[in-house]
């Protein structure tokens, strides 16, 4: 038997997805909490694997993991996992085929930036946005590593406006390291008249000298993977801490804005 997990988390807490020696990161909780509890012995004799390495900084409404459990696949539980866990949750468990893959099986990804109002014309961000759908090339938007190929196919890309701040919602298939993310900056220039859609144009057929940077990371996040016929089932006492969780955070950072939004009226 193979479980999959799907995971949430808050990026700001962690170093990224990825394991790494001495930093604090999404995976290396997980695994800190599976083997803790017996669920797992570890990483090799579980077959653990992620969907997607998400940057540091980069958030999760719906990331997945899967895994061979051991002894104690009955703690596997939102209920159980939720309450050992701090800045991840997990909100829903399923089974498997054991040649199952995370990353592979996944039939498309959504991410989600949230970008504040600048005063931009939304015209030229959807006229530049409506550039990026297709197979491409994305050299330019996106931080190369050796042996990936460039070319990349982005289904749909979405702009909501709302009361101070967009949506910008991208869908594809796979992405590259920091892809998302410069795609918003691209995005983002065109709607303030950086940049011009001709030139996004050119930049996707290979024409450039500079790349375009990466928007921060703190305004992405992995909002949902695809996965055809499979779902995830969750239990009540997991949802709600879940829940009260993040509230507890957006309590905060409301609270944080207000502050900040009346300091700036009153200069």
């Amino acid at each position: 038997m193979k479980l999959a997990l799907r995971i949430a988390y808050d990026g700001t807490a962690f170093y990224g997805f990825q394991r790494q020696p001495d930093v604090r990161t999404v995976e290396g909780e997980l695994l800190r909490i599976l083997t803790r509890l017996g669920i797992i012995k570890d990483v090799e004799s579980s077959d653990f694997k992620g969907a997607s390495r998400t940057d540091r900084g980069v958030s999760a409404l719906f990331n997945v993991v899967s895994f061979v459990p051991g002894e104690r696949a009955d703690l596997a539980r939102p209920e159980v996992l939720n309450h050992h866990l701090m800045d991840a949750w997990v909100l829903g468990v399923a089974e498997v085929p054991d040649e199952f893959h995370p990353r592979f099986w996944a039939k498309s990804k959504t991410y989600r930036y949230y970008l504040v109002n600048e005063g931009f014309e939304r015209e030229k961000m959807e006229e530049c946005a409506e550039l990026f759908t297709g197979e491409h090339d994305f050299s330019a938007f996106a931080k190369l590593e050796p042996g990936k190929d460039p070319i990349r196919e982005v289904t749909r890309v979405g702009i909501e406006e709302r009361q101070g701040y967009y949506v910008i919602e991208i869908e594809g298939k796979s992405f590259l390291w920091e892809m998302a993310r410069r795609m918003v900056n691209a995005i983002r220039f065109c709607g303030l008249g950086i940049l011009e859609p001709a030139e996004i144009r050119r930049m996707l057929n290979g024409e450039y000298t500079k790349k375009v940077p990466s928007a921060p990371p703190e305004g992405l996040i992995l909002w949902r993977i695809d996965y055809p016929g499979l779902s995830f089932r969750t239990d009540e006492k997991g949802l709600r801490k879940a829940k009260r969780d993040l509230f507890e955070r957006y309590s905060r950072v409301l609270t944080r804005a207000a502050l900040l939004g009346d300091a700036l009226l009153e200069l």
